[in-house]
């Protein structure tokens, strides 16, 4: 059978005058059930409105990629899938890292291009915002503050971001080994330099004598690492309040699920902080969430920006703790999408796991360019197009997809012009943004930092009176150590002689060891 011959009607209604390739792409995507509704296929150059792509919602937690290169729609894909998950009851994380995304609070604006798109797709275009909660790291930028004590954040998502070599990371691993066995919470970065310090003193280095101690150059690069880490701003990203990842799985009355926005503009600089706190806001949903099984929606559909960011220089060890959590995550509920720039910054081992695919255009300038080219077709199933000519020549808003059907077989892959988001495309205006936080139900809970008392308070408290006062909060800031003319932190620890039976009578009071996930991640005292 030619390709200009047809066949009898089996995909969507209307769709059966088709030619033959194109009928069978179509009613690869017929699906019976609840879906999203991503635009329609192409052929030949033409958009036929009568043949949708869709993705099932049964299928979201069985992952996805959204790549292609920079302004071919990316951003535009994650509104449109966000809007239409929320609107089905589903939550969704959105990372906002150029803050293009805030505008899905807000109802849209019809014009030309939008009517054109509309009309080419099949879509009744209405203009509606979607119920949003905005997010911000440490409190930079316009949006609730999100923090993580350094125990929950754990010794590999922080030597990660500290850029410690494999030997450096398993030495800061012991350290947290060493406070979590002592019942000591590490709340900020300062109770992280006092264990530190005490550690590699006379009295302190005994403690980890049967587990092979902590070398004092090794050390050092830690407290270095530490201190270059502060100075560059970083030290407000943990502390408490530690925000509450469950807040990230609510709905908004009526039943629409809320889309919460971590806008990352104020800290688009810092790629490598960002993307591994992306993580430790997944790795907590994991170890906390309970199994789920097969749902008819996700609870929870987490986008992933600059993905690629999180695979760069990551250990051995990091990876597979990526791998194992998105392998696992998916029986929680929970759907994560990567996006980025092109399949192969992701990891094979992730990569086979993304179950739902939208690539958008990719250039092919350079000898490189044609090599990642050839690279990212051979991620997609046989197709009856070219995809390497395609995948060159798409338009923005337009993308090559296949997804996973209602029975988890991979769809036909099928070129698509994608449907207009019906919410702002566009940022909203800075003094609405900050009103819409302060007008927050969680601007109570974590607007104002709190710095209880931890190691660091506990470890000066216990020194004799006339040796070294802990410094006043007008004399002191959040993960310093004082004046200069105070004795240093190592100083204070060093001669701290009550350290060593303050910190066993603090681990005999709790009587247990915390808990760690797989990226030694706490488990958060509920």
């Amino acid at each position: 059978m030619s390709d200009s011959e047809t066949v009898p009607p089996a995909g969507p209604e209307g769709a059966s005058g088709l030619p033959a390739p194109a009928q069978k792409i179509a009613a690869g995507y017929a699906f019976t059930g609840p879906a999203l509704d991503l635009g329609a296929l192409l052929w030949d150059g033409q958009c036929h409105a009568d043949a949708p792509v869709r993705i099932p919602l049964t299928v979201l937690n069985r992952h996805g990629l959204v790549a292609g290169a920079t302004g071919t729609g990316k951003t535009k894909t994650l509104q449109l899938i966000a809007e239409q998950l929320s609107a089905q009851g589903v939550p969704v994380f959105l990372a906002d890292v150029k803050g293009d995304l805030s505008g899905i609070a807000r109802p849209g604006q019809e014009n030309h291009r939008v009517r054109e798109r509309s009309g080419d797709v099949g879509q009744e275009w209405a203009p509606a915002g979607f119920p949003a909660e905005f997010l911000a790291l440490g409190g930079l930028g316009h949006g609730i503050p999100v923090r993580a004590t350094v125990t929950s954040f754990g010794p590999v998502l922080l030597a990660k971001v500290l850029r410690l070599n494999p030997t450096q990371e398993q030495s800061l691993g012991l350290i947290f080994h060493y406070a979590d066995t002592k019942g000591l919470e590490l709340i900020d970065l300062k109770d992280l330099r006092a264990v530190v310090a005490f550690l590699t003193s006379d009295e302190g280095r005994a403690e980890l004598k049967n587990t092979g101690g902590l070398s004092t150059a090794t050390a050092g690069v830690i407290l270095r690492s530490l201190t270059a880490f502060e100075a560059q701003g970083m030290a407000d990203f943990f502390g408490e309040p530690e925000f509450d990842t469950a807040d990230l799985l609510r709905t908004a009355e009526g039943g629409r699920g809320i889309v919460s926005v971590l806008e990352l503009p104020a800290v688009q600089d810092r790629p490598l902080l960002f993307s591994t706190f992306l993580m430790w806001l997944l790795a907590d949903l994991f170890h906390d969430l309970p199994e789920v099984g097969d749902a008819d929606k996700p609870k929870l559909v987490f986008f992933f920006d600059e993905a690629h960011l999180l695979f760069d220089d990551a250990s051995k060890a990091f990876l597979e703790s990526i791998t194992q959590t998105v392998r696992l995550i998916r029986s929680k509920g929970v759907g994560v999408f990567f996006v980025t720039q092109t399949p192969k910054d992701v990891p094979g081992e992730v990569l086979g796991q993304l179950g739902n695919r939208v690539q958008h255009a990719l250039r092919a300038f350079t000898p490189e360019d044609h090599k990642v080219l050839r690279a990212t077709v051979q991620t997609f199933p046989r197709s009856a197009y070219d995809l390497e000519e395609l995948l060159t020549g798409l338009g923005t808003g337009e993308a090559v997809v296949t997804v996973l059907s209602e029975t988890g077989a991979p769809t036909p892959v099928a070129a698509t012009r994608l449907r207009a988001p019906v919410s702002l495309m566009g940022p909203v205006d800075t003094a609405e943004l900050d009103g819409a936080v302060r007008g927050s139900s969680l601007h109570g809970r974590y607007a104002q930092a709190v710095d209880r008392e931890s190691a660091y308070e506990r470890l000066s408290a216990a020194r004799p009176p006339e040796a070294a006062p802990v410094p006043s909060p007008e004399t002191r800031t959040r993960g310093g150590t004082g004046p200069r003319d105070e004795p240093s932190l190592v100083e204070q620890v060093v001669s701290s002689g009550m350290f060593k039976s303050l910190a066993r009578s603090v681990g005999t009071q709790l009587g247990r060891e915390i808990t760690r996930s797989l990226f030694g991640t706490a488990r958060r005292r509920r």
